[in-house]
């Protein structure tokens, strides 16, 4: 059995998330001592022996469709979302005070192309706005995009709420970007186990668990509560 969450797993949040799987493991009674670091996101997501993981929502019902089951979601607390949803966070360069139509227009970086937040969220907030789209690039992490933005390499990133207040809390590049807008709130980034994995056991131990951890690692984690969001809701969100 392997188990990774590698979706926060920042170096400032590694002991966070470690003390997290000991709580979950604690909880169901059986499972991998530590969390897997050594696989690839997809040979994890797709491994026949997962048994715990998160991933986002764009893969979850795209490529994995059928080949993992739907555990939980994470509520992270984020402004104007409903529990169990996120959304991105428009970004630019504070030097620059174009409005978002026309940012929209010029280059543009997104993380992953099979990114819910960095992706797909892109793609409907523009039609949302009736918004022209430049060029993009992919960047490999939100973390670069917003590093590609302050070194004027692009003009407009779209990075996952979450991962931006990280970046706020834990990156100097959070001073030279500004805060431009916000896109619709969709489900999380879902947990996940392995096609005919049971996942009741698993779902219990989260909700547990994270009764169990200390107040810092809740605070770190920005782990809220762990929420249920039928498949059939992520299922909805449009691909790009």
């Amino acid at each position: 059995m392997i188990a990774n969450l590698p979706m926060y797993d920042w170096p400032e949040t590694v002991w966070a998330n470690d003390a997290l799987w000991a709580a979950i493991r604690a909880r169901l009674g059986y499972g991998p001592e530590r969390l897997d670091r050594s696989l690839g996101l997809w040979e994890a997501w797709e491994h026949l022996d997962l048994l715990l993981s998160q991933t986002c929502g764009l893969p979850y019902r795209t490529r994995l469709l059928g080949k993992v089951t739907l555990v939980a979601s994470p509520d992270y607390g984020l402004p104007g979302c409903a529990p169990g949803y996120y959304n991105s966070v428009l970004v630019a360069r504070s030097d620059d005070q174009s409005t978002v139509q026309d940012l929209f227009s010029r280059r543009l970086v997104i993380n992953q192309s099979h990114s819910q937040s960095g992706h797909a969220a892109l793609i409907s907030h523009a039609q949302k706005l009736n918004a022209k789209l430049g060029p993009k690039v992919e960047s490999g992490a939100h973390i670069e995009s917003a590093r590609m933005v302050a070194r004027n390499e692009a003009d407009l990133a779209v990075i996952d709420a979450h991962t931006w207040r990280l970046i706020q809390r834990y990156e100097d590049v959070a001073r030279l970007l500004r805060e431009c807008d916000r896109t619709t709130p969709t489900p999380a980034t879902p947990f996940i186990t392995a096609r005919g994995n049971d996942p009741d056991p698993l779902r219990r131990a989260l909700t547990s668990a994270l009764a169990d951890l200390s107040p810092e690692t809740r605070a770190i984690l920005n782990l809220r509560a762990i929420v249920e969001i039928p498949h059939e809701v992520y299922m909805a969100v449009p691909n790009p």
